[in-house]
């Protein structure tokens, strides 16, 4: 199938009254098992890889053009609705190579950028994507991260919804993703989301909304998320730790003469990559029914 336009199936969610899952792979194992479940429960789905935990280097050399290849490659097999984004990507210039290699939505990270350098790098990515057909995705505030410690505030700051209409009227960006209390990396608890500043920035702002660090978003808050406006969870750190478990648990009963051509790279039942994938699997099916996309397709 052709790649589908994020904004329209946003729109598609905000009238369904359901939110769209982006569950970020990192290889082609990790993108099979988001896709294979999507196919499995008829929903339409967000396919795609960031760059926030990647090597700027080896983005700028030739990353950006390999992940676009496997990202492309999965999409056009698709069976189901799917859309297909360069998330946080750290520079401009990733941006554009990531339009060049197939993402139709890119997403630039300006979090902690200052104002007027944010707005003219996000203005000049939406009048180029919009040219190709390309979505475009802007976040405005700065969320915390999780640390061995706790949580790292020192420099999170939330969205002010004045100035999110403001961003949103002088860059053009198609959705916005905000900081309401929902946190980059949790694990350990539920991240002490606002869902009143949620509703004022919705009131503020028409375009869908996007809440990253779902990993720790409480799935108590997902219904009322999406009717103050959110169409787009993005989970990443839940599907690494589920698919790293299950492999650590796997390699816990292995004798000492394994063999390394089933275990690595034999993509059977016993291929490491694939016990990773099928916990991963079970993980996004639980998300895709509490977001309500399955049957959506």
């Amino acid at each position: 199938m052709p790649l589908d336009s994020m904004l329209t199936m946003m729109r598609h969610a905000k009238q369904g009254g359901y939110g769209l899952g982006y569950f970020e792979a990192w290889d082609a194992y990790s993108m099979e098992a988001v896709l294979e479940v999507a196919e499995e429960e008829s929903s339409p789905i967000i396919l795609g890889f960031g760059g926030m935990m990647l090597d700027s280097e080896w983005l700028d050399a030739s990353g950006v053009e390999l992940l676009g290849a496997i990202g492309s490659h999965y999409a056009r097999k698709s069976r189901v609705p799917v859309s297909l984004i360069l998330n946080e990507a750290q520079t401009l210039e990733q941006t554009l190579q990531g339009i060049d290699s197939g993402f139709n939505v890119v997403m630039l990270d300006t979090s902690a950028w200052e104002w007027d350098r944010a707005v003219e790098a996000v203005s000049e990515l939406a009048k180029i994507a919009h040219e190709r057909g390309v979505t475009v995705e802007a976040e405005l505030g700065r969320l915390p991260d999780a640390t061995t410690e706790g949580i790292d505030d020192t420099t999170a700051f939330l969205t002010d919804p004045s100035d999110a209409q403001s961003f949103i009227e002088l860059t053009g960006a198609d959705c916005l993703a905000v900081s309401i209390g929902n946190v980059h990396l949790l694990t350990a608890h539920d991240a002490p989301v606002n869902m009143n500043h949620l509703r004022a920035i919705h009131e503020r702002v028409s375009i869908p909304l996007v809440i990253h660090g779902g990993t720790s978003f409480p799935a108590a808050s997902v219904a009322e998320a999406i009717q103050y406006g959110v169409a787009k969870f993005n989970v990443g750190t839940t599907l690494k730790k589920t698919f790293t478990e299950a492999i650590r648990c796997e390699v816990a009963d292995w004798s000492p003469n394994v063999d390394v051509h089933e275990i690595l790279g034999s993509h059977k039942e016993r291929d490491l990559m694939v016990v990773g994938k099928r916990a991963m699997k079970e993980r996004v099916r639980e998300l895709l029914c509490l977001y309500g996309s399955n049957g959506r397709a």
